[in-house]
C-alpha cells in the first residue's frame, strides 16, 4: 500500500460530490435523456469509495449504459470505472465533468453483482473497487469482437435435464441414502430455495461428492433457474465440471478460474452474461458470476483456506455465497466431508438443515479406522507411540498393496523440513533469530529457515542438549523409506508443484502431503495418516478442526470397510482422532463450537485484526474508539497491540516483513503489531461501518499511515 504516498495530493472530498446536469459553456452537447452518469472508480483509496457524477455527451448517449466500463478524468488523472446508473439530475450544485470515454459497450457490471459487491465490501470493511476487481475479469477486446461478429445462440433449454430430479421423482442413488436429501432435491426441482449443509461420505467413484453436487445443480436447472458452484482448486474443479457434463446439456456449463488464463475466463464470463450458459463453476471469483435467474449457490469444502481471497478485503467464498443467496432468494448448499464450526453455527441457528447419512449407512460406506495410540494398539505394540510407522500401519500397507493402491498422507513437503532436540523434543531454534532449524538434505548441516545461518554448534535453550533429531520427515524422505520397506512396488509422490489429480487402480504406494492426495477411481485399499500429532500441535485456534478436515478428506478416498478399506492414523488419542474413528464430523464441530461460545472466540463472535506499525495501529484504534463513542455505540473488546509472531511469512498488506530482521536493530516503535477486536454479531454492522469510516478519514486527511484491516481472518488466531 505504499502507492498511497506516491499519488499527488487530492482535492478536498467535499468538492468531489458531482456537479449539476447542465452543459458547460464550452463543450460538447449533452445527452437528451438522463444526461448524468453515476460512476464508481477503480481506486484503492478508501475515501474515494463512493459514486461520482459525470455528464454524458450526446455522442456517447447510446453506449454509456449502466454496467459498462468507462474512463474519466479525475483530479488531472485518467481513471477507470463503471457506470452504475443514468440519471436526469445530480444533487451537487456545481458543473459536472464530462465522461471521457466508454471503453467497452458490454455491460459487465449487472445490478445483482453490483449489489453483491457492495454487500461484501460492507461486511469486510473494504472498498467496492477491491471487490469488483475480483468479481469482473479483465477485458479482452478480441473476445468481445468475436462475440459481436458471431450470433449469440439461444439460451440452453432446461427442460428435463438430469436424471431423477424432477418433481415427484426419486432423488437418485447419490442423495437417497441421506436424511433430508431427497426432500432437498425435490424442493429445488419445484422452484424452492432451501438451505442445506451436506456432510458427504464418499470422495471417489460415481456416488462421490461431485456426482451429488451435479444432481443438485440438475435439479435446479430442471426448474429453469441457474446455479453457481465454487470449489477450492483446479483438481476439484475438473471433477465437478466432468460430473456436470454428464447430467447437463452441452454448453450449459461455464468454467471460471484464473488458472485458465484471461481469454478463456472472459469468454465464459460473457457466455454467462448473455445467457448462453446457465451454470457457473469455478474457484473464488465464480461466486460473483453473472448467472441470470439464480436458483442455487454451492460451496464445496468451505474449510479450505483457498476459499479466502489473498487480496483486500480478503473475502471468503462461503460468506459471499451466503450473502448472494439472501439477496437473490436462491437456494444454498454448503457441502464437505466434515463440518466447519461456521456451518455448525448455521445448523444450530436453524438457518440451514443438516443433510447427513444415518449411522447404519455410515458404517456400510466408510472404511474402518484404527488409531495406533489407543489402549488396544498400545498393548499390542508398546513402541507404536514413538514409531513413525507403527506395526499396525506397516501391516495395513502390506495387506493393502495386495488389493490396490495405498495412500500415505504426510504433514510436510521436502526431505527433513524441521528439527527438534533429541533430549526434550522441543523445536530447535536458531541462536541468532530464533527461527526454526532445518536440514536441506540427508547429511546437510542444520541451518535456519529464516536467516540461513548455519548452526554447527547448536545448543538447546531448554535442556542445554546438543543433539538434534528430525521432528518431521518430508514427503520425499518418506517415499524413500517406504520404497525400501516395500521393494518391488511403485512409489508415487504428490506435493508442492507436482500435485497429481489421479492415480490408476494398480497397486502402488502414493505418498502425498495434506491436501494433495490424488483420487483413485476405484478407491484406495488403505490409507496411512502419518504425522497426526504434529498437525494437531500447530499454534493455531483451528489446528484441530483443520486436521480433522484433512483426515476426513483423505479417508473419504478409501474403499468401504466391507471391501477391506482400512485407515490407520498415527496421532495421540484426542477428541480429533476419536471423531475420525467414530466418523462423527458433525459431533466434533458441535463440540468445538460450544467451546468457542464459552470462550467468546470465532465463529461465536466476529473478529477484526488491525496490523501495521505501532503508531499507525494506535492511531486507528483511538480513532475507532472515538467514532464509536460519538455515535453512542459500545466500545469493542480488544486484545493488543502485540508484536507479530515470527513466522516465515508476514500477512499481505502494509505490514512489512520485519520478522527476524527486527532482532537486528529495528526500533520497537517501527515493528509491526496487531490488535484484535472481538465483535458480537448484533454489533457487527455498526462496527464494520465505523471501521470503513475511520479508514476513509485517515486516508483523506493523511494523519497516519495505512494499516491492514481484516475481518474474520481464520489465520490470525
Amino acid at each position: 500500500m505504499a502507492e498511497h504516498e506516491s499519488r499527488p495530493a487530492l482535492v478536498q472530498p467535499s468538492l468531489l460530490q458531482g456537479f449539476p446536469a447542465k452543459a458547460p459553456e464550452k463543450g460538447p452537447p449533452l445527452a437528451a435523456v438522463d444526461p448524468v452518469a453515476r460512476i464508481v472508480l477503480e481506486s484503492p483509496l478508501p475515501h474515494l469509495d463512493r459514486p461520482f457524477d459525470y455528464s454524458v455527451p450526446a455522442e456517447l448517449e447510446g453506449v454509456a449504459l449502466p454496467g459498462v466500463r468507462v474512463k474519466v478524468k479525475f483530479n488531472g488523472q485518467e481513471l477507470s470505472g463503471y457506470i452504475t446508473e443514468r440519471r436526469q439530475t445530480s444533487e451537487a450544485g456545481q458543473e459536472l465533468s464530462t465522461l471521457h470515454k466508454v471503453v467497452s459497450p458490454v455491460p459487465v457490471l449487472t445490478p445483482a453483482v453490483h449489489a453483491l459487491a457492495a454487500a461484501v465490501a460492507s461486511r469486510y470493511a473494504g472498498t467496492l473497487s477491491d471487490v469488483l476487481r475480483t468479481a469482473i475479469p479483465p477485458r479482452v477486446a478480441k473476445v468481445e469482437k468475436e462475440a459481436q461478429a458471431g450470433t449469440s445462440p439461444e439460451p440452453v433449454s432446461t427442460s428435463g435435464v438430469g436424471p431423477d430430479v424432477g418433481p415427484g421423482v426419486g432423488a437418485g442413488p447419490e442423495w437417497s441414502a441421506y436424511s433430508n436429501g431427497p426432500a432437498f432435491l425435490h424442493h429445488l426441482a419445484g422452484g424452492g430455495a432451501p438451505k442445506a449443509v451436506l456432510t458427504a461420505l464418499q470422495g471417489y467413484g460415481r456416488h462421490g461428492w461431485p456426482a451429488m453436487l451435479a444432481a443438485a445443480v440438475a435439479a435446479v436447472r430442471s426448474s429453469g433457474r441457474g446455479a453457481v458452484v465454487v470449489v477450492p482448486d483446479y483438481r476439484d474443479l475438473d471433477r465437478v465440471e466432468a460430473a456436470l457434463a454428464a447430467v447437463l446439456p452441452e454448453g450449459d456449463v461455464a468454467r471460471l478460474t484464473a488458472d485458465d488464463g484471461q481469454t478463456p475466463r472472459y469468454r465464459n464470463f460473457l457466455r454467462l452474461l448473455r445467457g448462453e450458459a446457465g451454470v457457473a463453476v469455478g474457484t473464488r471469483s465464480a461466486a460473483y458470476a453473472p448467472v441470470a435467474n439464480l436458483g442455487l449457490v454451492v460451496c464445496w469444502d468451505d474449510g479450505d483456506d483457498l476459499h479466502i481471497d489473498q487480496r483486500a478485503p480478503y473475502a471468503h467464498s462461503r460468506e459471499v455465497l451466503l450473502l448472494r443467496s439472501e439477496q437473490e432468494g436462491a437456494a444454498c448448499l454448503l457441502a464437505s466431508h466434515t463440518r466447519s464450526t461456521e456451518l455448525q453455527r448455521l445448523v444450530d441457528l436453524r438457518w440451514a438443515v443438516a443433510v447427513e447419512a444415518p449411522r447404519t449407512v455410515v458404517r456400510s460406506t466408510v472404511p474402518r479406522v484404527v488409531n495406533t495410540a489407543d489402549s488396544f494398539e498400545q498393548e499390542r505394540d508398546p513402541l507404536a507411540r514413538i514409531a513413525r510407522l507403527p506395526g499396525a500401519a506397516w501391516r495395513a500397507a502390506k495387506a493393502g498393496l495386495e488389493r490396490g493402491p495405498v495412500l500415505v498422507q504426510v504433514a510436510r513437503a521436502g526431505y527433513a523440513p524441521s528439527l527438534v532436540c533429541e533430549t526434550c523434543r522441543e523445536p530447535a531454534r536458531c541462536n541468532a533469530c530464533q527461527g526454526p532449524l532445518a536440514m536441506a538434505g540427508g547429511s546437510a548441516m542444520p541451518a535456519c529457515r529464516w536467516c540461513s545461518t548455519p548452526a554447527p554448534q547448536w545448543r538447546c535453550s531448554h535442556c542445554t542438549g546438543t543433539r538434534l533429531r528430525r521432528g518431521a520427515t518430508g514427503v520425499i524422505r518418506t517415499a524413500e523409506e517406504l520404497g525400501r520397506a516395500f521393494p518391488g512396488h511403485a512409489v508415487v509422490t504428490s506435493s508442492g508443484e507436482h500435485v497429481k489429480a489421479g492415480v490408476p487402480d494398480a497397486p502402488a504406494l502414493v505418498v502425498a502431503t495434506v491436501g494433495a492426495e490424488p483420487v483413485a477411481d476405484g478407491g484406495y485399499a488403505a490409507c496411512l495418516l502419518l504425522d497426526g500429532s504434529s498437525l494437531l500441535r500447530r499454534e493455531n485456534l483451528r489446528a484441530g478442526e483443520d486436521t480433522v478436515r484433512r483426515w476426513f478428506n483423505a479417508a473419504a478416498l478409501v474403499r468401504p470397510a466391507r471391501e477391506g478399506g482400512l485407515v490407520v492414523v498415527t496421532a495421540d488419542d484426542t477428541t480429533a482422532t476419536g471423531a475420525l474413528v467414530r466418523w462423527d464430523a458433525p459431533g466434533y464441530a458441535s463440540r468445538e463450537l460450544e467451546l468457542r461460545k464459552e470462550l467468546q472466540l470465532p465463529p461465536a463472535v466476529r473478529v477484526a485484526s488491525v496490523t501495521g506499525p505501532r503508531a499507525d495501529v494506535g492511531h486507528f484504534s483511538d480513532a475507532l474508539d472515538a467514532f464509536l463513542g460519538q455515535s453512542g455505540q459500545p466500545k469493542l473488546r480488544s486484545v493488543g497491540p502485540a508484536p507479530l509472531a515470527m513466522s516465515g511469512s508476514q500477512p499481505a498488506g502494509p505490514a512489512r516483513e520485519d520478522g527476524p530482521a527486527a532482532e537486528d536493530g529495528t526500533a520497537a516503535e517501527d515493528r509491526d503489531v496487531r490488535t484484535l477486536y472481538f465483535i458480537p454479531y448484533a454489533e457487527a454492522a455498526n462496527a464494520t461501518q465505523a471501521m470503513r469510516a475511520v479508514k476513509a478519514a485517515n486516508a483523506a486527511k493523511r494523519v497516519a499511515g495505512p494499516v491492514q484491516l481484516r475481518l474474520d481472518g481464520v489465520d490470525v488466531l
